[in-house]
């Protein structure tokens, strides 16, 4: 295990690699607000395992990357693409697998469209695809109003999660029940909680951040224009979509929907998932990346062997 503080343009990120250096890298990227320890490490020790030399680093604004007031450094997800690249770059990396959640769900395509050679296969959950304005879904949702694109809102339990981080809370203690109280609604209707496990997987993370407080700048940035989602047409990336089937800001069948935008994605359905990495959906989220890991590094060298 070792740490690498990368620069991305004016900015500086943390980063982590795990496992064997030789082994085929794999690019964990995070959902907003959160950083790189927001991946278990039960988790990432299954994707090693699995035979890959793992790297997981802090969006800029989360854990012990640089963070600066939004209001005079704003950024895009033009930004956070970039840094995803960066990352690759300071740890002398051409291409990896990559793996986004949620905000690292939309990074994932933005790669696959805008460096696709940087991409030796991607895996997306827990998020909608470029062509879903989910800024304006949440909107609808809160105002009773149907879906404009057909494809479900997020639930009741998404937006309960909203509502509680905006309330104020004072002392270490408030502010990490709160945490864990986000992880339940995340988690998903009908799903075991483990309020235990959460905890110290919040400790984990306040930790490495320095601060019980909580981030909230990702959440000024705005979606990419969903034009872009046009654009998935002409992803070559092997491509795997992971639909959480609890999943209550991007509900089943939102997965569904971005496979059928690139051409021949995959889609793989957790039934015991939310929008969270309990323990009990590891072994079952980490085969099937390591599968489709597998395939396409089997895919890239028959192609390579046949010359195609």
């Amino acid at each position: 295990m070792s740490v690498r503080m990368i620069v991305s343009g004016d900015v500086t990120l943390w980063s982590e690699g795990i496992g064997d250096a030789a082994d085929p890298p794999l690019l964990l990227v995070m959902g907003g607000n959160l950083n790189a320890k927001a991946w278990p490490d039960e988790f990432v020790d299954r994707l090693v395992a699995g035979g890959h030399h793992v790297i997981r680093y802090d969006h800029r604004d989360t854990g012990r990357s640089m963070c600066r007031d939004f209001g005079r450094y704003p950024y895009a997800f033009d930004e956070l693409t970039a840094d995803a690249v960066a990352v690759l770059d300071g740890w002398r990396v051409p291409a990896a697998h990559v793996v986004g959640m949620s905000l690292g769900h939309t990074i994932g395509q933005l790669l696959a469209i805008d460096a696709p050679e940087r991409l030796l296969s991607l895996t997306v959950m827990l998020g909608g695809a470029l062509d879903v304005d989910f800024d304006a879904d949440i909107e609808r949702a809160v105002k009773g109003e149907p879906s404009a694109s057909g494809l479900p809102l997020p639930t009741q339990r998404f937006l309960d999660m909203v509502a509680l981080m905006q309330e104020p809370v004072e002392g270490q203690e408030a502010h990490l029940e709160r945490r864990v109280e986000k992880w339940r609604l995340l988690n998903g209707e009908g799903t075991a909680f483990d309020a235990d496990e959460f905890r110290r997987r919040e400790l984990l993370a306040i930790a490495h951040a320095g601060t019980f407080e909580e981030p909230i700048v990702h959440h000024m940035i705005p979606q990419p224009p969903v034009s872009r989602g046009a654009e998935l047409a002409h992803v070559t990336t092997p491509t795997l979509a992971i639909q959480a089937m609890r999943d209550p800001a991007a509900p089943p069948p939102h997965a569904r929907h971005l496979a059928e935008l690139i051409p021949g994605a995959r889609v793989v359905e957790i039934e015991e998932m939310g929008h969270a990495l309990p323990l009990a959906v590891h072994e079952p989220l980490a085969a099937a990346i390591c599968a489709h890991t597998q395939a396409a590094a089997h895919r890239a060298a028959h192609d390579s062997g046949t010359g195609a």
